[in-house]
């Protein structure tokens, strides 16, 4: 531990991949629990040993190396200056947010009972199959997951319904913010590596999280 120092000053959020792997599933791993911890609240948060160990609540060794794994991975990212949490209501940000994540315009957040939040260009009636489907597939995720990650080493939870060439023609992703599990169902080619996914899970943990839960 004594060979790192952290840069001080610097405001630290997840990038839009460590915002994904940290609601992905609902396993607590501390860089789980860290990398939420950092979209707690109206801002983002300063980086200091101290804030981060009380977001893990383990020692300092353990905390910087997960700190060092997460930004090896490229889960986090700092700002020279305090960013903003999504301001705004969950229902008014969502249409803006889920334009953002697909190359078709096409996007539905759902429920755990399978019930659309919000749908942005399908449908009614797709957005309500493509919901229902949605809480079938996680489920079987969650059933299955044991062999699929532990015995076949497929760490994804994401699934999605491909063409004969393999491209996707809806994919769906599991988010799981405290004891709420929502899916995440795009059309045609995802976005998912932009700024506003971190936006979407920050304001989904504003509205749902519990840090505790």
């Amino acid at each position: 531990m004594n060979n790192y120092l952290l840069k001080k000053g610097l405001f630290v959020l997840p990038t839009p991949a460590g915002a994904y792997y940290c609601v992905s599933t609902p396993d607590p791993t501390i860089a789980r629990i860290m990398l939420r911890a950092m979209m707690n609240g109206e801002s983002s948060h300063r980086l200091t040993i101290e804030t981060l160990t009380s977001w893990s609540c383990v020692d300092e060794e353990e905390t910087i190396e997960t700190l060092l794994k997460s930004q090896t991975m490229g889960w986090i990212e700092g700002f020279e200056v305090r960013q903003p949490a999504p301001e705004g209501t969950l229902e008014d940000l969502l249409p803006k947010m889920l334009l953002k994540l697909s190359g078709s315009g096409k996007a539905i957040l759902a429920d755990e009972q399978g019930f659309s939040i919000n749908s942005l260009g399908f449908s009614p009636d797709t957005a309500v199959n493509l919901s229902a489907i949605s809480a079938d597939i996680a489920s079987m995720h969650e059933r299955r997951r044991n062999i699929l990650h532990d015995k076949l080493e497929f760490w994804t939870s994401a699934w999605a319904l491909v063409d004969a060439a393999g491209n996707s023609q809806v994919g769906f992703w599991p988010i799981y913010i405290g004891v709420h599990r929502f899916v995440l169902i795009i059309g045609g080619v995802p976005h998912l590596n932009q700024p506003v996914l971190t936006q979407l899970i920050w304001a989904l943990n504003k509205r749902y999280g519990n840090l505790d839960g």
